[in-house]
């Protein structure tokens, strides 16, 4: 199964991406990592992407797009994988989507986990509290999620679009929100399955 992970910062994206590898033993991709291991490997790419962000800039959409096809081509991608962070705009959407098809890959499912804004504010301000975060301040939180809602939002309806999105109520707890995936999916304990 290939899953694109969908919704706002804070919404809860790579806590039930890391649950649903587990369950489904498939990688969990995410471009921030992808670019900080290729910046450590040294590999070509890799080594263009840390001048770029040593000069404190973002690195361009085909430059993600070049590690992540690296990525997605590797053995353990082969039986599907779950991507988080991106795409975060439609223009990377549909360049993905053109990798993918390139690959023989195409995207099964996206997921949005969505929320309440004033709570994910919330959830995010106390996160910052605990793990005393000063780059989550409530003000920039709000501008993230204006910029999400402005840039990613729209990632959303274009897999709608192509009856591709399933919307997840992101709220309650991990668990909670885990079995709402779940029953999505039609994916259950093994305790649970009908026999076919």
């Amino acid at each position: 199964m290939r899953i694109v992970m969908l919704g706002a910062p804070g919404s809860g994206k790579g806590t039930q991406a890391t649950l649903l590898v587990e369950r489904l033993g498939i990688p969990h991709i995410s471009t921030g990592v992808l670019l900080r291991s290729a910046a450590q490997e040294g590999t070509e790419l890799g080594l263009k992407a840390k001048a770029i962000m040593d000069r404190g800039n973002l690195v361009s959409d085909d430059l993600i797009l070049g590690l992540l096809k690296d990525r997605l081509t590797e053995e353990n991608a082969s039986g599907g994988f779950i991507l988080d962070g991106y795409p975060r705009n439609l223009a990377q959407a549909k360049s993905l989507d053109e990798v993918l098809d390139q690959l023989g890959q195409p995207v099964d499912e996206a997921i949005l986990l969505d929320g309440d804004t004033e709570t994910i504010i919330r959830r995010i301000a106390k996160r910052a509290k605990e793990e005393g975060r000063s780059d989550d301040s409530e003000d920039i939180v709000r501008n993230r999620m204006k910029v999400y809602r402005e840039q990613t939002a729209p990632v959303a309806e274009y897999y709608a679009e192509r009856g591709l999105l399933t919307c997840v109520l992101g709220e309650g707890s991990i668990e909670e929100v885990q079995q709402r995936i779940l029953s999505a999916f039609e994916i259950y304990h093994p305790a649970t399955e009908t026999p076919g």
